[in-house]
C-alpha cells in the first residue's frame, strides 16, 4: 500500500458518517484521566527496553539503544499531538487472555530505516514489503511482552492477533476509545533518534497491571451514616406503643403561643411548571456526509490496472529469462480490472493516448462487490 493511502473500509465508514475513533467528532479534553497503575506498568516497560533493543538490533544488524521509556495515561488528542501527520500504524490487538486494542505507531522515517537495514536498501518505499518488515519487528516486541505477562500464570494462553502495518494519515488511525495507557520508547538506531509509541486500551492496561502483581485497589466502602439520636422521653412500652406519660410536657416548657407564626397563613411554594417544547425531528443525512467526504479529498490513493494474473512454481520463476512468455488468466479483449488500494472498483479497456497506455472505464462495480472483495 502506498504512503498516504486509506483502505476501502475507512472510505466507506467516512462516507456513511461512522465515527472513525474521533474523526470529525468534538474535541475532547486536553488532559487524560483514568485510574491506572502507572507505577507497575512503568516497571514492566523498563524491563522490556533491553529486549526491544536486542530484537531491533538482531533484525537490522545495527547498533540499537533504548533509553528509559515513559508510561502515562493518555487519550486520542494527546497522542495525536505527539505523532507526525503521516504515520505507520501497526495493530496487534489482544484476543485471548486479554481482549482489547493494542496499537503501535512509528514515524515513516523510522519504518523506512528499519526496512532499509533489513532489506539492505537505501530510502526504501513504504510498500507491502517494507510494511511487512515493520510488522515483524512489532510482532517480536509483542511476543516479548506476552512472555513476561504470562510468566506469573495469571494470563494463561495470552495471545494477540497477527501484527498488520499500514501507512496512513494520523487522523485515520484507529485508536483505543476513551482514556488509555501510552508507552513511549525512545530509540537510537544507527546513530539516529526515533520513537516507538505503544497504546493499549484501558481494560487491557488494567489486566496487565493485575497480572504483574499490581492493579488499582478498590476504594474503601463509605462510612455508615450516624444513627439518629434517641430521646429519653420516647421509651416504648408493651405492644410497641410509646409511653404517653413520658411525652407530656409541663405547660411552662411550651413556647409562648403568641410568638408562634400563624401556620394557616403560611403561603406554599408553588413550582413554576412550563410545558416542554421539543424541536421538530429532521432526517439525518446529506450535510454530515458532505462534511466527512471533505476530510479525505486531499488524500492520495494508489490506482492500478491489472491485465491478468497467474501462478507459477518457484522452479518456473527461477527459470525465467528474457523472452519468456507468461500466459495470464484473461482472454484477449477481455476487460481489465481497475483497482484502488488493491481493491477492484471498476473494469475498463486498454487504449493508447499518444505514446502512453491508458484505460477507458467501461463498468463501475456495484458497492456490494466492494464489500465482498474485502471479506
Amino acid at each position: 500500500m502506498s504512503e498516504g493511502s486509506i483502505s476501502q473500509e475507512e472510505i466507506d465508514a467516512l462516507l456513511s458518517g461512522v465515527d472513525m475513533g474521533g474523526l470529525g467528532s468534538a474535541v475532547s479534553s486536553s488532559s487524560a484521566g483514568g485510574n491506572f497503575d502507572i507505577a507497575t506498568l512503568q516497571k514492566f516497560a523498563e524491563g522490556l527496553k533491553d529486549k526491544l533493543s536486542a530484537n531491533v538490533g538482531t533484525m537490522t544488524g545495527a547498533e540499537v539503544k533504548c533509553d528509559a521509556p515513559v508510561v502515562e495515561a493518555s487519550n486520542r488528542d494527546l497522542l495525536l499531538a505527539k505523532v507526525p501527520e503521516m504515520v505507520v500504524a501497526v495493530m496487534a490487538d489482544f484476543n485471548k487472555g486479554l481482549s482489547g486494542d493494542h496499537l503501535f505507531i512509528l514515524a515513516p522515517e523510522f519504518a523506512q530505516k528499519i526496512a532499509g537495514l533489513v532489506n539492505n536498501e537505501e530510502n526504501p518505499e513504504l510498500d507491502d514489503m517494507a510494511l511487512s518488515v515493520v510488522s515483524e519487528m512489532v510482532s517480536s516486541h509483542s511476543g516479548a511482552e506476552i512472555t513476561d505477562l504470562s510468566a506469573g500464570g495469571k494470563l494463561p494462553g495470552l495471545a494477540s492477533s497477527p501484527a498488520e502495518a499500514i501507512s496512513q494519515p494520523k487522523a485515520l488511525v484507529r485508536m483505543p476509545q476513551g482514556n488509555f495507557v501510552l508507552f513511549t520508547y525512545p530509540l537510537t538506531l544507527g546513530g539516529a533518534p526515533f520513537t516507538l509509541w505503544e497504546a493499549v486500551s484501558g481494560n487491557v492496561a488494567e489486566g496487565m497491571a493485575t497480572a504483574l502483581g499490581g492493579g488499582v485497589s478498590a476504594p474503601p466502602p463509605p462510612s455508615p451514616s450516624p444513627a439518629a439520636p434517641q430521646f429519653n422521653n420516647q421509651q416504648p412500652t408493651m405492644g410497641g406503643m410509646p409511653n404517653m406519660g413520658a411525652m407530656q410536657q409541663p405547660m411552662n416548657a411550651m413556647p409562648n403561643m403568641g410568638m408562634m407564626p400563624n401556620m394557616g397563613m403560611q403561603p406554599m411554594n408553588t413550582p413554576n411548571v412550563q410545558s416542554l417544547q421539543f424541536p421538530n425531528l429532521q432526517q439525518y443525512g446529506g450535510s454530515a456526509e458532505q462534511g466527512n467526504i471533505g476530510l479525505i479529498m486531499d488524500v492520495f490513493m494508489e490506482m492500478t490496472v491489472e491485465l491478468g494474473r497467474t501462478k507459477k512454481t518457484i522452479k518456473d520463476i527461477l527459470g525465467m529469462g528474457e523472452g519468456t512468455i507468461i500466459e495470464l488468466d484473461k482472454l484477449a479483449g477481455e476487460p481489465v480490472d481497475i483497482l484502488v488500494n488493491h481493491k477492484p472498483i471498476a473494469k475498463g479497456e486498454v487504449v493508447v493516448i499518444d505514446e502512453n497506455f491508458g484505460v477507458r472505464v467501461t463498468e463501475i462495480l456495484p458497492a456490494i462487490e466492494h464489500v465482498t472483495n474485502q471479506m
